[in-house]
């Protein structure tokens, strides 16, 4: 483990330390002399009371003491800085070794302290520092001299046949990989977490590359590639349509002079993992999936909640709701939501619990099950990480939503709600998950309609009318979190959801709309008089009446004109959510808005007329409302006046 830091200051700069005392009214006696107050504070800073000064604020007055404190040398610094720094480390289970009393996630061997080329003496994890480190143990077994900071990597390149840079490593693994799997006429299967890995494991990386029966290639490719990657750490290999070869790409850490060894003791070792997974695949096919859901009684999801069985069965239920919805075939998606979780109890997914939902669809696939209701068993699970694919089919996307939306509702009607960073049941990514197939995949379902539906199943005694809440809220955090991380700004989300829109497709769409609307020039205006119109219908005792007409002003009777007009004009245009337009349309109402509020007082003494200026701001203000309450937008530049009211000019 090795840190490089480049432009360290030398020294740390001088600095000012103030200490604030009693206050000046407790600082002295009636006859002026310090008080014992006074008087502690100064010893207390090692220094006599002739030596404090006074500090004025606002709030009162206070005797401080000021002490100039000179930086201190950097390489005296750095040792306890390195030691705090190891002891930060978040490391679950610590260890000794030898006779040491200091602990660490691994015995420590050596420590090299370098301040440009001279050592900082001191000690580290029980180690003096110095300037000698190690090469491989192997190919450089002799101890190798740092000579500075700069030639760390090329020294233990050089001499020592490591690769210490660990992206350095990691780009030759993935080359020589390509390159081995080439030769075979393949190309290597690489994934970035098993490429960390490896390179973790390997100083000087050396490929090796083994062959297998080619009679395993009749299991699923995910069985396959899951064994070598998972309990061997092999790269597969794959041809140029994405097919499994009979071949895989190891990594030995040695250049050793009889490398067919390494590569026929990889080819023993891999065999008997295969022939377990063909094992494990015929035993699992002699028992349908069908027949296993019984079995799933006797498995608890949760205490409150009962069996997976139970689960199951409320997952079917709102799958049913939601595919009726969604207009997709309702017998596919109760056969998908009852055989989703059959295949927890096959060998192959206690092996591999990575495989759950994969292996579900390969089973029912040769269980003579509908294309649709395989692929949702997969995709139930879907997206399974951030950015990752959500469920393609109308019956996978039902199925998916109900699962995700019955934990969720299931474990908050529990109480057990996510605090800080503990979820244990990952119900954030359920929640995400579930906005995502929703927005990225067309589907106009309302949200708290399904909360609704879910809660209505559950048998246990909770209260539902805050669950329902919590539920909503915590999935509408999880949309803003969604929607800023899309470029949409805090103010344009706020002034989307003041509007209750449950729909988060539908959400969605009025932030465009939003957006769009900020670029027009006369969308500062509106939001700031849509402000001001909201403030007065807030502040008027007075609430709006029915009737708009007798109108005395000719600008207010123009905006009324105009808001009959836009009201007429924007109704097609929100039939088909077609907000962008509706606001481009409202947006031209701006003229006589600002007319209106130059030459006319609302709230005149006229009571009957005050009535009917409150009508027509709120019928303007309804308009608006009808897609965002775009007086929370905040101005970009500048301030606007929001105030209730301005006489005439």
């Amino acid at each position: 483990m090795a840190v490089f830091i480049e432009n360290l200051s030398t020294q740390q700069p001088d600095k000012i330390v103030e200490k604030r005392g009693p206050a000046i009214q407790a600082a002295f006696m009636p006859d002026g002399k310090p008080s014992k107050a006074a008087e502690g504070f100064a010893a207390s800073c090692g220094t006599t009371f002739d030596k404090l000064e006074r500090l004025k604020t606002d709030k009162g007055e206070w005797l401080i003491y000021k002490q100039a404190v000179k930086g201190q040398p950097t390489e005296q610094l750095i040792p306890d800085i390195i030691r705090q720094s190891i002891s930060a480390l978040p490391i679950a289970k610590r260890m000794r070794w030898g006779s040491f009393a200091t602990e660490f996630v691994r015995p420590v061997h050596w420590a090299v302290l370098l301040y440009g080329d001279a050592v900082i003496q001191s000690e580290i994890l029980g180690l003096n520092t110095g300037t000698t480190t190690q090469g491989h143990r192997f190919h450089a077994p002799t101890p190798i001299k740092i000579a500075n900071p700069e030639s760390y990597l090329d020294s233990l390149y050089q001499q020592g046949k490591v690769i210490a840079d660990i992206e350095q490593r990691k780009a030759i693994i993935r080359d020589k990989a390509q390159s081995a799997a080439t030769a075979v006429n393949g190309i290597a299967h690489i994934e970035d977490d098993l490429l960390e890995e490896v390179a973790a494991l390997n100083e000087w990386p050396v490929p090796v590359t083994g062959a297998f029966d080619p009679r395993f290639l009749d299991l699923p490719a995910e069985v396959l590639i899951t064994t070598m990657q998972t309990n061997q750490k092999y790269f597969p290999v794959k041809n140029a349509s994405g097919g499994l070869l009979p071949y895989f790409i190891t990594f030995s850490n040695i250049e050793s002079k009889r490398p067919e060894s390494i590569q026929q003791g990889n080819e023993r070792v891999i065999t008997p993992r295969l022939t377990d997974a063909e094992f494990f695949w015929k035993q699992d096919r002699k028992v349908p999936l069908a027949e296993r859901v019984e079995s799933l009684a006797n498995i608890v999801f949760q205490v409150k909640l009962g069996t997976l069985a139970e689960k199951n069965q409320r997952v079917v239920n709102l799958a049913e709701i939601i595919a009726n919805q969604l207009n997709a075939d309702v017998d596919w998606a109760k056969r998908a939501a009852l055989l989703a979780k059959a295949d927890l109890l096959t060998n192959m997914v206690n092996e591999f619990d990575n495989l759950q939902g994969i292996m579900g669809r390969y089973y029912a696939l040769a269980d003579g099950e509908p294309q649709d209701v395989a692929e949702a068993i997969e995709q139930h699970y879907f997206p399974k990480q951030s950015g990752g694919p959500t469920p393609s089919g109308r019956t996978g996307q039902a199925v998916a939503l109900a699962d995700k939306i019955d934990t969720l509702c299931g474990i908050f009607s529990a109480g057990l709600i996510p605090t800080g960073d503990k979820d244990p049941y990952a119900l954030r990514r359920a929640a995400i998950g579930s906005l995502r197939i929703l927005i990225e995949n067309g589907l106009n379902l309302d949200i708290a309609a399904l909360v609704d539906a879910a809660l209505g199943l559950f048998t246990h005694p909770f209260d539902r009318a805050e669950t329902r809440k919590l539920v909503i809220d915590f999935i509408f955090e999880r949309l803003k979190g969604y929607c800023l991380d899309r470029g949409f700004g805090p103010d344009e989300f706020d002034a989307v959801l003041s509007v209750n829109s449950n729909q988060p497709l539908d959400f969605v769409k009025r932030l465009h709309a939003i957006k769009s609307f900020r670029q027009l020039p006369e969308a500062e205006s509106l939001a700031a008089a849509n402000k001001r119109i909201r403030n007065i219908l807030k502040k008027s005792e007075t609430p709006p009446a029915a009737q708009t007409g007798d109108l005395v002003e000719a600008e207010e009777r123009h905006l009324l004109t105009v808001a009959e007009r836009s009201n007429a004009d924007i109704r097609p245009f929100l039939e088909r959510r077609d907000y962008q337009a509706a606001l481009s349309r409202l947006a031209q109402t701006e003229p006589a808005v600002n007319a209106f509020f130059d030459k006319v007082m609302v709230m005149t003494d006229d009571l009957d007329l005050r009535a009917k200026r409150l009508a027509l701001l709120n019928m303007l203000s309804e308009q608006f409302l009808q897609i965002a309450d775009i007086s929370k937008l905040q101005p970009h530049l500048g301030s606007i006046d929001v105030g209730v009211g301005k006489p005439p000019v």
